[in-house]
């Protein structure tokens, strides 16, 4: 009953949502619009599922009358149907349970990848180039808009710290799982004897913070300006274009050299500050309810990782839920679907087990 109580109330709901999409006057307020249609898209789902469901029942009832009034030859074709039906009934209500879990409140916003060598020296910056290029490739196979926000590029060609904001309806349900630290065990090409190395490179998933997400007062930034360089220390330009801003209450730092405006290097900063401040906050509300949550990416050593890409066996290995694939060659060319499915599922699975 309870359940159905629920439902009902979302109809309810989803009733309320049609009919102020319907008014011509929500269009004028873009904010408001994007989170109707936004709750409209779920609230359909779960409608269009529940009235499925309420058909197969009467399908059901009317079978099973049948059923009983049919002659003997005819029962057989009659069972079959309703077998056919309780099949259907089963996956129904399989998915509105999940249609029916918790929302993640960051659902459909943007993400900002930002991703970083660690361990290793160099060969972390060069792993980290591989994985910007695995989420890219990832991104474009998923139909996602991608951009660069900000890089670092070292000496050989890696990166020291590269961001990425992705644009896509589900770009955060699949690249949050993509935090922490990754591990890489190959032959650097810096080695002359052939021995594989461990090094390490960390991936941090942030949901795009809007400005009215996050209020920054403006007093409670340091924004300092210079000179733009590039590996090895050149100047890339003789404008005082690069920025950074320093939040002076919590001591974030965000530095932005890569466009030749100040303004635009200043807008970009700002934009990557608001997505780690919602993330802070989010964070720290996370921390009251659970004394045992993680940071997304420990310390970035070596053993504390989420991942290990094995290039000597053609292995990826996702530690959290022990699967393994001999497909690293693919999956660094973005094929990263079969990963990225298991990680939801096992999300979907611990959800429903703590609400049963």
């Amino acid at each position: 009953m309870e359940i159905e109580e629920r439902v009902a109330g979302l109809e309810n709901e989803y009733a309320r949502v049609v009919d102020e999409l319907a008014d011509p006057s929500v269009y004028s307020d873009q904010k408001r619009f994007k989170e109707l249609s936004r709750r409209h898209k779920e609230l359909e789902a779960i409608v269009s599922t529940n009235r499925e469901l309420k058909a197969v029942a009467a399908d059901l009832q009317a079978a099973a009358e049948l059923a009983e009034l049919a002659d003997p030859d005819e029962v057989e074709s009659i069972q079959a149907e309703i077998d056919t039906l309780r099949q259907r009934q089963a996956q129904l209500e399989e998915q509105m349970e999940l249609a029916l879990l918790p929302r993640d409140a960051n659902d459909g916003k943007n993400v900002i990848v930002e991703i970083r060598g660690a361990e290793g020296g160099e060969e972390a910056n060069l792993f980290a180039k591989d994985l910007f290029d695995m989420y890219v490739r990832f991104a474009d196979r998923m139909g996602w808009k991608w951009e660069i926000i900000g890089s670092d590029p070292s000496e050989r060609g890696g990166f020291n710290e590269v961001a990425l904001l992705v644009k896509g309806e589900d770009a955060w349900r699949r690249l949050k799982h993509e935090a922490g630290p990754h591990r890489v065990q190959r032959v650097p090409v810096t080695e002359s004897q052939g021995r594989i190395h461990t090094s390490s490179a960390t991936v941090t998933v942030l949901p795009e913070a809007d400005e009215v997400d996050v209020v920054i007062d403006p007093n409670d930034l340091r924004i300092d300006v210079y000179r733009s360089t590039g590996p090895g220390g050149q100047s890339v330009n003789t404008t005082d274009s690069a920025v950074r801003i320093t939040h002076i209450p919590t001591g974030l730092v965000v530095a932005m050299q890569d466009e030749k405006s100040q303004i635009q290097n200043r807008a970009k900063a700002l934009q990557v500050l608001r997505a780690r401040l919602l993330k802070m906050e989010q964070d720290r509300q996370a921390e009251e309810l659970s004394s045992t949550r993680r940071s997304q990416i420990g310390g970035g050593g070596r053993s504390e990782k989420i991942r290990t890409y094995n290039f000597k066996e053609n292995r990826v290995t996702d530690h959290r839920i022990g699967l393994t694939l001999y497909k690293l060659d693919r999956i660094l060319m973005g094929e990263l679907d079969e990963v990225s499915d298991a990680l939801v599922l096992d999300e979907r699975t611990r959800q429903l087990a703590a609400e049963a």
